[in-house]
């Protein structure tokens, strides 16, 4: 959902010592087997062997990272989603302290993620593709292909890795009782089909974006069941993720619920001036009161069960008003 930034890289010298030495046997199903030995797990770079139980995991993107704290894993180290912040606000205070940022997504220090030993890395080729044989050098290296759309087989790739696949299927059930739960709350399935939702997301140094069918938000609407908009059909920039328009053209986004926030600065993104104008108040879901704002870090940032449960208990509160 954020542009990846690049950064020249310092080469290290990396010592055979960070360099995993798995013992015991290989379990090529995923399953853990025992509390020492490897498996197999299938990444976007092909077969990498994993610890069963790995116990010095570094993440370096916010899906990442969600997995993790949701399947009950507190990584050693961390990237954050934007220079000088911390760890999303919506994860649990007491899951991330001493979580160590090792950088920000896209550009982790090598030199941080190396010291910290880690037995395992989490990432994706959108992030660091071309750190893949550094980050291998220091531990076997976990990426899936993409972030964002595919979240829940992203997930299934992280619990298999972190040795959690029995976690992973009831986090998998409660989500299901949960979507369910919105489900019947806002009147049913076919109630819930007629509410066209949409999402519109203002943002600091970029046009104004409308959500479409692949993005991790579009999901969650999906599994509830919520009807959308025909403009979210016509959003196929970013491979199907949303539409960039002006300010002038927000009104785009109107549907019977808007969910809108921002990225960055309220005022240096537009929302501010936009939620003011007449062609803001003049959108029907302004009109029925039914445009509620919503935290960036978690509807947009962030990527995963546990933000996912957070959005279906607010989208809940905001839909049954």
């Amino acid at each position: 959902m954020k542009v990846t930034r690049s950064a020249a890289l310092i080469a290290i010298p990396l010592a055979s010592a960070l360099t995993l030495s798995a013992c015991g046997s290989d379990d090529s199903s995923g399953e853990k087997s025992s509390k020492g030995g490897t498996h197999t797990v299938k990444t976007a770079n092909g077969d990498v062997k994993v610890p069963n139980d790995p116990k010095r995991v570094v993440v370096l993107d916010t899906a990442e990272l969600d997995s993790a704290i949701t399947l009950g894993v507190k990584p050693l180290g961390a990237t954050t989603a934007q220079p000088g912040k911390p760890f999303l606000s919506y994860l649990p205070k007491d899951k991330v302290k001493g979580i160590q940022n090792v950088g920000v997504i896209a550009q982790p220090s090598m030199e941080k993620v190396a010291a910290l030993k880690p037995d395992l890395i989490l990432t994706n080729k959108e992030r660091d593709a071309d750190r893949y044989d550094e980050l291998s050098k220091i531990a076997p290296t976990v990426m899936t292909k993409t972030t964002g759309y595919p979240w829940k087989e992203n997930f299934q790739v992280h619990a298999d890795a972190l040795g959690k696949k029995a976690e992973a299927k009831k986090v998998l059930a409660d989500y299901r009782a949960h979507t369910e739960k919105v489900t019947d709350a806002v009147g049913g399935k076919d109630k819930a089909a007629k509410i066209e939702t949409s999402v519109i997301r203002f943002q600091e140094g970029a046009d104004t974006r409308i959500y479409g069918h692949k993005a991790y938000v579009a999901t969650l609407l999906k599994d509830v069941g919520l009807g959308r908009p025909k403009v979210a059909d016509q959003a196929k920039a970013y491979n199907g993720l949303a539409m960039d328009v002006s300010p002038e053209q927000v009104d785009k986004g109107d549907a019977d619920v808007v969910f809108y926030t921002s990225y960055g600065d309220t005022k240096k993104s537009g929302e501010q001036k936009a939620v003011k104008s007449p062609l803001w108040k003049n959108m029907r879901a302004v009109k029925d009161k039914k445009a509620f704002h919503v935290e960036d870090e978690l509807w947009i940032q962030g990527i995963g069960y546990t933000a996912a449960n957070k959005i279906l208990d607010e989208m809940e509160d905001d839909l049954t008003k």
